[in-house]
C-alpha cells in the first residue's frame, strides 16, 4: 500500500507529541512494506528530533521542485494581530498561505506519489486535500491529536467540511468521539490511542533513596503544559519534603517564559531543589529514575509524556479538568486526578511523597493500565483500519 501521510506542521528539530507520533506512523508503516510519504510544511530545513528509517520519503512543501518558499512576513503580522482577537481568523491565515503558496506543490507530490491512501493530521491538511484539491478517488483518514470538540470553536469554518468528508475521523480517546459524531452523524469515527513504549525497566519505588524525584516531561508552555503551577504546587510542600527535588525536562517554546520560571524558582527559594533541565533523548531513563510524574497541562489530546511514565510504574498527578490524562488515570489507584489550582496538586503530591507503599501500588498500577497501549495492539487496530479503508476505494 502506499501511503501519504499530510502533516502541514513544522518538522525540523522539533520534539513535540505531533511530530513525535508523525515520525513513528511512518516507520511503522515503513517497516511493515507500506511505501511512505512524509508531507510537511516547515521554514527550516534539516534533520528531525525522532529519527526517521531511510526508506521513508520525505517532502517539504516549503522546499521542494526547485522552490523555497517563506512565510510572507505580511501574513505574520496580520496573523499575529488576529490572533489577539480570533484564533479562528489567526489560523485561517494559514490556510491562504497554504492555497496561495503550496497547494500546486501538493498537486504535484499528489501525482508523483500516487497513494492509495491519505492520512491527515489536522483538518487543515484534510482541507486541502478533500475541499481545495477535490480529491474524490483516494481515501481520507483525518486524525485528531486533541480534542475535537477544540475543531468547533477555534478553527477555521473552512476547514470544518473536511471532517464530513473524510473516510474515516480517528479520535484518541472515547469521550472525544461525540464531538464529531454530533456534527457529522454520518461519519465513521474510530478510536486509536496512541502507542505507549512497554518498558522492560521500572522505576524503584520501593527502594531508600537520599533524593527523591519528581519528574515533569513537556514543552515549556505557559498556557498548556504549565509547569510554572508545578514550581507553585511545590513551593507549598519543599519544605516538609527537603530531600525531593523536581526535575523539569522539555524544550524552549518562549524564551520569556522559560526566564520566568527561573525567576519563579529563584524567588520562591527552590534553587537547591527545582531543576530545569532542558529537552532529553532519553526520556527512559529519566523516568526510570524518578519516583513520581507530575504533569499540570491544561489540555491534551492523550497525555503520550504522561502515559510513559504510567508505563515505565509513576504514579501521575494531574488535573481533572485535563481532556486525555483523565482517561488514563484512574483516580486513586493509578494515580490522583486533582481540581484545579496548585493547592489540591499540592496536596495529592504530598500524599504520594510520604508513602512509599502508595507511590509502589499507585505505579505498578500505573504500569498495568497502560499495557492496552503496546505498540502491538496499537498499530494492528490501524493496519485493519488502513486495509478496511484502501479496501473501499
Amino acid at each position: 500500500m502506499r501511503i501519504l501521510l499530510a502533516n502541514f506542521a513544522k518538522m525540523v528539530n522539533d520534539s513535540g507529541g505531533l511530530a513525535k507520533v508523525h515520525c513513528a506512523f511512518a516507520n511503522e508503516m515503513q517497516r511493515s512494506g507500506h511505501s511512505v510519504l512524509m508531507m510537511y510544511s516547515d521554514d527550516r530545513e534539516g534533520e528531525f528530533f525522532y529519527p526517521v528509517d531511510a526508506g521513508v520519503e520525505l517532502c517539504n512543501l516549503r522546499h521542494v521542485y526547485g522552490k523555497d518558499i517563506c512565510y510572507p512576513k505580511s501574513y505574520k503580522l496580520r496573523r499575529e494581530v488576529l490572533r489577539l482577537f480570533s484564533k479562528k481568523k489567526a489560523r485561517a491565515i494559514n490556510d491562504r498561505f497554504t492555497e496561495k503558496y503550496l497547494l500546486p506543490l501538493v498537486k504535484t507530490a499528489l501525482d508523483e506519489f500516487a497513494p492509495d491512501i491519505i492520512v491527515c493530521f489536522q483538518p487543515a491538511s484534510s482541507k486541502t486535500f478533500l475541499c481545495d484539491l477535490n480529491v474524490t478517488d483516494i481515501p481520507v483518514i483525518t486524525m485528531s491529536h486533541g480534542d475535537p470538540e477544540d475543531y468547533f470553536h477555534t478553527y477555521p469554518p473552512e476547514e470544518l467540511p473536511s471532517l464530513g468528508k473524510s473516510a474515516v475521523c480517528q479520535v484518541l480517546v472515547p469521550s472525544f468521539a461525540e464531538a464529531i459524531k454530533k456534527r457529522f452523524p454520518e461519519v465513521k469515527v474510530r478510536v486509536i490511542g496512541n502507542v505507549v513504549p512497554q518498558y522492560e525497566e521500572q522505576a524503584d519505588l520501593s527502594a531508600k533513596k537520599n533524593v527523591y524525584k519528581i519528574i515533569f516531561v513537556g514543552r515549556l508552555t505557559r498556557n498548556h503544559k504549565r509547569p510554572h503551577l508545578l514550581i507553585d504546587a511545590f513551593s507549598r510542600v519543599a519544605e516538609e519534603f527537603p530531600n525531593w527535588t523536581v526535575e523539569i525536562w522539555g524544550a524552549q517554546d518562549r524564551k520569556s517564559y522559560s526566564s520566568g520560571l527561573e525567576k519563579q524558582i529563584k524567588n520562591l527559594g527552590l534553587t537547591k531543589q527545582v531543576f530545569i533541565k532542558g529537552a532529553t533523548h532519553d526520556v527512559k531513563s529519566v523516568l526510570q529514575h524518578g519516583d513520581l510524574f507530575a504533569f499540570p497541562s491544561a489540555y491534551e489530546g492523550f497525555g503520550l509524556s504522561a502515559a510513559e511514565a504510567m508505563s515505565m510504574g509513576l504514579p501521575v498527578v494531574a488535573f481533572r479538568s485535563c481532556s486525555g490524562v483523565n482517561e488514563l488515570i484512574e483516580d486513586g489507584v493509578s494515580g490522583f486526578l486533582c481540581e484545579d489550582g496548585a493547592e489540591d496538586f499540592a496536596e495529592k503530591m504530598a500524599s504520594l511523597m510520604k508513602d512509599a507503599n502508595l507511590r509502589a501500588r499507585m505505579g505498578a498500577a500505573a504500569r498495568e493500565a497502560m499495557k492496552k497501549y503496546s505498540a502491538d495492539k496499537i498499530w494492528s487496530a490501524w493496519q485493519s483500519l488502513l486495509r478496511e479503508v484502501a479496501g473501499k476505494k
